[in-house]
């Protein structure tokens, strides 16, 4: 997955807040429900966490 590759690579560092559903959308060409699925599987995989009315950010 790219966006994996992303935090560990550093190009997210830790801290960083990752785009959301509709700019990584259009950047992967995808649905925005199928880019924020993705996003969802990074939190469950504990490598970002979510913070409502904030965004999200890698762990």
């Amino acid at each position: 997955m790219v966006l994996e590759q992303r935090i560990a690579d550093g190009t997210y560092p830790k801290g960083s807040r990752l785009p959301g559903a509709v700019p990584l959308s259009h950047e992967f060409n995808v649905a925005p429900f199928t880019a924020a699925k993705a996003v969802r599987d990074l939190k469950e995989r504990g490598l970002v966490t979510a913070s409502p009315g904030w965004g999200t950010f890698v762990a």
